[in-house]
């Protein structure tokens, strides 16, 4: 059996087993848009005249890895300190 492969400008969703608050969406998935890779969320919502629609939104993986590790840097920054010369025992 072949690894699927995203065909670009084409996304695919499932149902969001792990929703745990009403923020978190209740299908989630990825897409290929452009040849860019990107995270697709969809809710479901009511509309003020009662008419169920979707509402979706994407998100750059590579971003959200970067904000990932920038947020790791952030959070250890305060605890690396740099080395002076009286640190080096030499």
């Amino acid at each position: 059996m072949s690894e699927y492969q995203q065909k670009d400008n084409s996304g695919v969703l499932f149902k969001n087993s792990d929703k745990t608050e009403d923020s978190h969406p209740d299908y989630k998935g990825n897409a290929m848009i452009d040849g860019t890779d990107f995270w697709f969320n969809a809710w479901i919502n009511t509309s003020k005249a009662g008419q169920k629609y979707m509402k979706a939104s994407f998100s750059p993986k590579q971003q959200a890895h970067a904000n990932g590790v920038q947020q790791v840097q952030q959070a250890m920054a305060p605890k690396i300190e740099p080395l002076s010369e009286d640190d080096i025992p030499f």
